[in-house]
């Protein structure tokens, strides 16, 4: 199965987070495919097409009856598999009556579907983001649901940290970020770009967290998972006492999360999260650091949603391809790559296709 689209659809792709679905019925469009999603009595979820078989009304429209999704027009009903188990008005079922059912995995707070092909569809392949189940890392995030940009977008944005120094001008941003030279290494389905900026004086929002004055040493370390996850280890120490070489036990560490879904070829869903490995029974702490990342427009996400969008809008109006690439873009363009491959490999000549192992 592949798409014709610019997304991989054999991948698992984030859905939701998990405490939002519960037992009502949940709109979601991944890979431009309409799901709806439910929790069964025993706890899984369940993900259906989102269109009833009949007449196509959104199953989303309808309700809940037990484990089943009964239709909001003609009251057709499907179980959790898909298939219609009762026909308004008749005795006999008609045996093509039934809707997709979708693979999907609950696992690291989030609810991943697979919109490809679900032969390919083991849960082994979904992506590692265990940074986010609330163990060593604590934090909370949130989402931007159909952000209005190519999920590629994102995936550029965070593999190039130097925007945080117009961007996040008030808070992360730091002219260090431009002068520094960063490394970047890459695997078949892995690129990481990581920079270390060495006695420096820290940026306002890692000053507030370290606590104390003085030169910092301060790390990006930025891993693209493909198709769509990146995780940012990121903190900063006081210099000279051993970070570079290991020792981050001086200083304060966290890790920016981002699980991205396509939604269209020009929007996306944005899963983000802000961990920490610091102060983590402090649930103020916790609730401080979501809303400097999302704020009512003046957190450090919503200064880059309002890039990202702009962005898009001036790529419709100027369509241009490839984009002029900087040194800078070597991690997002290493991630454009793996992305590429990916998708030859779905369209291959003989139409074979193949998962990311």
């Amino acid at each position: 199965m592949t798409s014709g689209k610019p997304f991989p659809v054999n991948a698992w792709y984030p859905a939701a987070w998990g405490n939002e679905v519960d037992r009502t019925l949940k709109a979601r469009t991944i890979c431009e495919q309409e799901i709806v999603l439910f929790r069964r009595t025993d706890g899984a979820v369940a993900a259906l097409e989102d269109a009833c078989w009949h007449r196509l009304l959104p199953l989303s429209m309808g309700r809940l009856a037990g484990d089943q999704v009964v239709c909001g027009y003609h009251g057709l009903v499907f179980n959790a598999s898909g298939r219609c188990t009762h026909m308004p008005a008749q005795q006999t079922i008609n045996p093509s009556a039934c809707v997709r059912a979708y693979p999907v995995v609950e696992k690291h707070r989030l609810v991943w579907v697979w919109p490809g092909d679900p032969a390919l569809a083991k849960e082994a392949l979904v992506p590692d983001f265990h940074w986010n189940d609330g163990a060593e890392w604590k934090g909370e995030g949130g989402t931007f649901y159909s952000l209005k940009c190519d999920w590629r977008l994102v995936v550029d944005n965070l593999m190039d940290l130097t925007h945080e120094t117009y961007v996040h001008s008030d808070s992360i941003g730091h002219d260090a970020i431009l002068d520094t030279p960063f490394e970047v290494t890459h695997a078949e389905n892995t690129a990481t770009m990581t920079r270390w900026m060495i006695d420096i004086d820290p940026p306002p929002f890692w000053a507030k967290q370290l606590g104390r004055p003085g030169k910092v040493d301060r790390w990006q370390i930025v891993t693209f998972q493909a198709p769509a996850v990146v995780i940012g280890d990121v903190g900063v120490a006081p210099a000279a006492t051993g970070a570079p070489q290991g020792d981050r036990s001086h200083g304060v560490n966290g890790a920016f999360l981002a699980a991205i879904a396509p939604e269209t070829e020009t929007s996306c869903h944005y899963f983000w999260n802000f961990v920490r490995t610091f102060r983590t029974d402090d649930e103020d702490l916790s609730r401080a650091l979501q809303r400097a990342h999302v704020n009512d427009g003046k957190g450090v996400y919503d200064q880059d949603h309002v890039v990202l969008e702009a962005q898009q809008r001036a790529i419709n109006r100027h369509p241009r391809q490839p984009f002029y690439n900087l040194n800078i873009d070597a991690g997002a363009l290493w991630a454009r790559r793996i992305i590429d491959r990916m998708l030859e490999q779905e369209r291959g000549p003989q139409g074979s296709v193949q998962a990311a192992e």
